[in-house]
């Protein structure tokens, strides 16, 4: 599974990252990104990354690539 941060809504918060820091992290440009896919373990923990983003900037999906 893929998650993916929309870097033009995100407001550098670092709730994803504290929430499912093997999935999303702060970035070099101090946004978070999502610098690795996931499986059946962190689906949980990418979701509700996904819902507490104040800004809605992350989306995941069924897709590895």
């Amino acid at each position: 599974m893929k998650a993916v941060v929309d870097k033009s809504l995100c407001v550098a918060c670092g709730a994803c990252a504290d929430t499912c820091p093997w999935v999303f992290r702060m970035g070099a440009d101090g946004l978070a990104e999502a610098y690795r896919g996931f499986g059946r373990t962190e689906l949980d923990a990418a979701e509700d990354a996904a819902q507490d983003c104040p800004v809605g900037a992350i989306t995941l999906s069924r897709s590895s690539s």
